[in-house]
């Protein structure tokens, strides 16, 4: 490992690691109990995927969860803090196309080699809660949570477009498509089809979705979650299409906008709309058909982005504007969706700047019916999308258009050619997956019968361990007779399973509950164990989950909730996402940049302490760092001086004269630092809580070399250093312990607590300014009174010297920060 500059170092810690790891295990210490009357705390890390490896990335996440949950076990919690593996998903799959491997050999193998390297970080997992999603055990309670949800009317199937990829030959979730239009695993061009889907009716929840009252997270999440879900409130108006003699006969859209319905000089429809065939004229069909094709292969986001500009064709036809009775072109353009609203979108170039720029391109009029104040009638350069007066409005001109978009709204409303709604941008929940590896899907198919939900006595429904995969990427499941061919529950005739798989987020949904007691057979969690435990406490993880994994999450505790299954509202309380750890190239880690910092070969040099130390100490853990190999031989180089240290041997200090200032000092620096250290990870802040520990050990030397306090100021001070490195370097803080003879474990200790009178500062460094500038820089009693502190900051040479010939107007004095003169 030449990469590396090797410390010195002065404690063996493989030994001291597999000693220590050994004897967790062999006395059981991070077995949860559930007889205890200790508070309890839940704590859960997202749990991960199964990949093969765990990376430096991993162990970022990971490490400093595990020190803030030692931390709140110390405090007098009894912490439940479970590790699993999300087991089912794609690159399996993959891996048995391209290996000839099974996919659960596949998974198991990775899983076993993670699991060891979870274990070499001195991890407090209990792992007899382990959860793995691809064993049965787990995911016959995804399909009987989906039988609950289909007996209820949250789970249903629905012939509506999805997004295709090509190269893993499945439907994608929007989520899932890139912004450029491709798959986010395979970089395939995403295509738009038209297939049977499974849904589950998240959108039921949309509203409560939106409240955050009852949890404590970033406020960056909710931010991201509100503008998923994308509430607005408008006007629905129906454009009448009577004159083509169908079916339907009109045409709604949906506004927020209801005031500047005078100024629409075209119609847009979704290239899916059910009706564009029927009303485009023979000499527009091959144009149409052309862009509704070049349609299909673009993602929903790209063809939302405000980044693209506006494109439609006419289909030869219009429709009359109920309001004026004005007939209007009917247009088909890709920036509208079947999936929001209503598939209609009314174009309203004086008053949307992107209406105004598709207008200019396909020259189509341009009617100012919202004004400013001073407006002439002369033409716009650009659209004007501010407050202003009703103009061109008909009986509603002079009006505020604020006051307008209410008027209209009651007009539209009186006479039945509308209403006020609200409308959301999020969809219902596409959980229908054209694979293998994952949960299938409980539901049969009969021709005498139809569709069918399997009995419940029946689960599991098992994947087949004989599955054949084919090159094409292609469900096995389709083609192995033996999972295909069923019995009608019903009937009992011939019958055929459903083949798709559900969503892998469906897995992750509800898995915290399983951990309460994962060996509960007789539901999917032991409802007296869920309910001693309640929701997760304190969860962590990436931000990039925020609108898959945490709102389906959400919307999955609500289901259970009003279905009687659980009686809470929010699955985690309190949300923290920690950064993302950079290269030694400050790029963020991948393969491709050969810039992956891999975790075994460091925990073999310096130790799993080390490792987990130098992660917490990079910066904040919300804000992420960069790995270095000089930095990781600092944190060694820092625990060698902390061993060293510890290890002295107190009595020496006993044959010289003490100084009781230094004594109460050494006691005022141990009892502060004990603050200081509960603050910082109180809030996950462990590289200051880090900060302050080496501080403490660099004033330990430095009264060692003085030799002016006794030993038992000493054996105060190291053990609280101890205690307070638990959290964070597990192995050699139990070494240490064991060293100094206390009772075993320093993991069941209290946490050490401090006294703020002890604590508190004797002196600070009191700032002087002159008109806000700093002059100079003072150390002062804490005691200091203002007439004391305006006498000394006067008497300051260099502040004399600022204030010659100068008029002093007035002295301003913060305690214990500064003091601030005026003059001129």
């Amino acid at each position: 490992m030449s990469v590396l500059r090797r410390s010195e170092k002065i404690f063996d810690h493989q030994s001291i690691e597999a000693k220590w790891q050994n004897a967790w295990l062999q006395n059981k210490l991070y077995n949860v109990r559930e007889d205890t009357n200790l508070p309890k705390w839940y704590e859960l890390t997202m749990y991960p995927y199964p990949s093969g490896d765990l990376h430096v990335g991993h162990w970022y996440a990971m490490s400093p969860a595990d020190a803030h949950a030692r931390y709140k076990r110390m405090n007098g919690f009894n912490v439940l803090h479970p590790m699993g593996f999300d087991a089912f998903g794609l690159p399996a799959e993959n891996a048995a196309i391209s290996r000839g491997i099974h996919p659960y050999k596949w998974t198991m193998g990775n899983i076993s080699n993670m699991r060891r390297q979870l274990k070499s970080m001195g991890s407090m997992y209990d792992w007899n809660r382990e959860i793995v999603t691809c064993e049965p055990s787990y995911y016959q309670w995804n399909q009987w949570f989906f039988l609950q949800l289909y007996k209820n009317g949250l789970a249903y199937r629905d012939f509506a477009p999805a997004n295709w990829c090509p190269g893993c030959n499945t439907v994608l979730a929007n989520e899932q498509v890139l912004n450029d239009g491709t798959c986010e695993r395979c970089d395939s061009l995403v295509e738009r089809r038209e297939l049977n889907q499974w849904f589950f009716k998240i959108t039921q929840y949309a509203e409560e979705l939106l409240d955050h009252s009852e949890i404590d997270w970033p406020n960056k999440i909710n931010v991201m979650q509100t503008n998923w879900i994308g509430k607005s409130t408008g006007t629905e108006i129906n454009f009448d299409i009577t004159e083509f003699n169908l079916k339907t006969t009109e045409l709604t859209a949906f506004t927020t906008r209801i005031d500047t319905v005078f100024g629409v000089t075209f119609v847009v429809l979704a290239p899916e709309h059910p009706v564009v065939e029927e009303i485009t004229t023979p000499e527009n069909l091959d144009a149409v058909n052309a862009y509704i094709n070049k349609a299909r292969h673009q993602s929903e986001i790209e063809r939302l982005s405000t980044e693209k500009v506006k494109t439609g064709v006419f289909t030869g036809s219009y429709c009359i504007n109920p309001m004026n009775g004005e007939r209007i072109p009917l247009l088909v353009g890709d920036y509208v969706l079947m999936t929001y609203g209503t598939g209609v979108v009314m174009g309203v170039p004086a008053h949307d700047q992107r209406d105004f720029e598709f207008a200019e391109k396909y020259q189509l009029p341009v009617r100012v019916v919202v004004a400013p104040n001073d407006w002439d009638g002369e033409k716009l350069e650009k659209a004007f999308t501010n407050p202003g007066i009703q103009v061109n409005s008909n009986q509603f001109d002079g009006l505020d258009n604020y006051e307008g978009i209410e008027k209209i709204s009651d007009y539209i409303e009186e006479n039945s050619i509308g209403r006020r709604t609200t409308n959301y941008r999020m969809r219902d929940w596409l959980i229908s997956r054209q694979r293998y590896w994952g949960t299938p899907i409980p539901i049969i198919y009969c021709e005498k019968c139809g569709t069918l939900p399997v009995p419940e006595t029946d689960l599991p429904i098992v994947l087949p361990e004989d599955a054949e995969f084919r090159p094409t990427g292609e469900s096995p499941l389709k083609f192995n007779h033996d999972f295909l061919n069923a019995e009608c529950p019903n009937c009992g005739n011939a019958a055929q399973r459903e083949t798709d798989t559900m969503d892998t987020f469906v897995d992750s949904s509800w898995y915290f509950l399983r951990f309460t007691n994962p060996d509960f057979s007789d539901g999917p969690f032991d409802p007296q164990n869920q309910s001693d435990w309640g929701m997760v406490d304190q969860y962590t993880g990436g931000a990039e989950h925020a609108v898959m994994h945490l709102l389906y999450s959400r919307f999955f505790v609500k289901a259970l909730r009003d279905l009687g299954i659980v009686h809470a509202n929010e699955p985690f309380k309190r949300l923290f996402n920690q950064g993302i750890i950079l290269g030694q190239d400050h790029e963020k880690m991948s393969k491709s940049r050969g810039n992956v910092v891999a975790p075994d070969e460091y925990v073999e040099e310096f130790g799993a302490d080390t490792v987990r130390c130098f992660l917490m100490f990079l910066g904040p853990w919300d804000q992420g760092g960069s790995w270095s190999d000089e930095g990781i031989n600092g944190m060694s180089r820092w625990l060698n001086r902390l061993w060293d240290i510890s290890n002295r041997d107190p009595l020496l200090i006993d044959e010289f004269e003490t100084d009781q200032n230094a004594q109460k000092e050494i006691q005022r620096i141990t009892h502060k630092t004990i603050r200081r250290v509960t603050e910082d990870l109180e809030k996950f802040k462990f590289n200051t809580a880090l900060a302050a520990l080496m501080e403490l050990t660099n004033e330990l030397n430095k009264y060692w070399e003085s030799k002016t306090i006794t030993s038992d100021d000493w054996n105060f001070s190291i053990k609280n250093l101890i205690l307070m490195l638990a959290p964070m370097a597990p192995h050699v803080s139990e070494e240490l312990w064991e060293k100094h003879q206390h009772k075993f474990s320093v993991h069941t200790q209290s946490w050490p607590s401090w006294d703020d009178q002890i604590a508190a500062d004797e002196i600070f460094t009191m700032v002087v300014q002159i008109n806000g500038k700093v002059r100079d820089k003072i150390v002062v009693p804490v005691s200091i009174k203002e007439d004391e502190a305006h006498e000394t900051a006067l008497s300051s040479p260099k502040i004399a010297t600022h204030l010659e010939n100068a008029e002093l107007r007035r002295i301003i004095y913060i305690p214990g920060k500064l003091v601030n003169i005026v003059a001129n």
